[in-house]
């Protein structure tokens, strides 16, 4: 791959000057142990997860759900610096609750970034209690509901991310069966963006060329059809297919008609990610990351976004009234991958209940 490049200089400053070129050097010494364990009891830095993106988009390691991975490493490291009372608690939960659910998902390829993000904060949930416990001299048999509403009251951003373990625990007879952390009412979204701010926004993204391609390719995703960023971001080459006349996105199983101006800024942004080189084959991400074989991060993506002055979530909320009043809500629900219930409470904001809709925006 390396002898491949287009620039030789380039490679030749990569390989005298960067940590990660210096880390190829150390496997190369002893190749015969190299694999994902290996580069998994490194410790875990920009440099080793560039090469290990390098070496799976070379064909040299098989691929994997790397959001599983990060799962399944962080939470082994967070396990085993605990002390053994909680280890003995946290290590069945995140084993044998959050990563097995996780392996489930990722299985159906529904496993994201966010969904890592989200199953490791119940471990950090589940760690915080155990530590309040600890403060209080108490523990999990002695936990009382005035106990656990302290703590929920507390915690305002841990109460729902405990929810798990604490019926994992009930299961398990672990603590009082009458316990119960009451979860937050859920609500209606209440940051939306005016419809003509929407148009403007979306006719920038097509045509303004000061902004970055991959800025306007999400940009506008979001904006037609209502695509959250953590769903753009894993947007490969095989989501995009052609035939004549037309080029389609498909997401899950549906297949959208891209106007003529994305469809064009797409295969522009294919063209500039493509390596140049023949060594690499199979989808490669729309939007890659700063690792080889890695999509953008959608958190530090949103801010990019923001910085150029385009919203993600209030446009995506406006992008999915307008297309709840279009189609009912099992096939928008279908389509963009949100529950059946979470649809239908949507169309009741967008058909029935404008005053809300119009208090919100306003």
């Amino acid at each position: 791959m390396l002898t491949d490049a287009e620039n030789p200089y380039q490679v030749l400053k990569w390989l005298r000057r960067s940590p990660a070129a210096h880390l190829v050097k150390r496997l190369a010494l002893s190749p015969e142990t190299l694999s994902h364990g290996a580069l998994d009891a490194l410790p875990q830095r920009a440099a080793s997860a560039y090469v290990r993106g390098l070496l799976v988009t070379a064909g040299i390691l098989a691929p994997r759900d790397e959001n599983l991975a990060l799962l399944t490493n962080r939470v082994t490291r967070t396990v085993a610096d605990l002390p053994a009372r909680q280890a003995n608690i946290i290590r069945p939960f995140a084993e044998w609750h959050i990563v097995r659910d996780a392996r489930r998902r990722s299985s159906r390829g529904r496993y994201t970034y966010a969904a890592y993000k989200g199953d490791y904060g119940n471990v950090t949930a589940a760690i915080d209690l155990l530590n309040w416990l600890d403060s209080q001299s108490l523990n999990l048999r002695r936990l009382q509901q005035p106990h656990l509403d302290t703590w929920a009251t507390d915690r305002p951003t841990l109460r729902a991310r405990a929810i798990p373990f604490l019926r994992w625990g009930i299961a398990r007879h672990l603590c009082p069966p009458d316990l119960v952390i009451d979860r937050p009412d859920s609500q209606l979204p209440g940051n939306f963006q005016a419809e003509d701010d929407a148009r403007a926004e979306l006719t920038r993204c097509l045509n303004d060329a000061t902004l970055p391609l991959d800025v306007r390719i999400a940009g506008a995703l979001v904006r037609l059809y209502a695509l959250p960023l953590t769903r753009i971001v894993e947007l490969t080459t095989e989501h995009i297919s052609r035939d004549r006349e037309h080029t389609y996105l498909r997401v899950k199983q549906h297949p959208f008609l891209l106007p003529p101006k994305l469809a064009g800024l797409i295969a522009d942004q294919i063209r500039c990610s493509t390596p140049g080189h023949s060594a690499v084959t199979g989808p490669r991400h729309l939007l890659p990351g700063q690792s080889p074989g890695r999509p953008r991060n959608p958190i530090g993506f949103a801010d990019t976004m923001r910085h150029h002055g385009l919203s993600a979530r209030a446009a995506r909320n406006t992008a999915m009234l307008n297309a709840l009043t279009d189609l009912p809500p099992m096939i928008i629900a279908d389509l963009l991958g949100i529950h059946p219930k979470t649809a239908d409470r949507w169309a009741t904001l967008a058909g029935n209940n404008w005053s809300e809709y119009v208090s919100s925006r306003s």
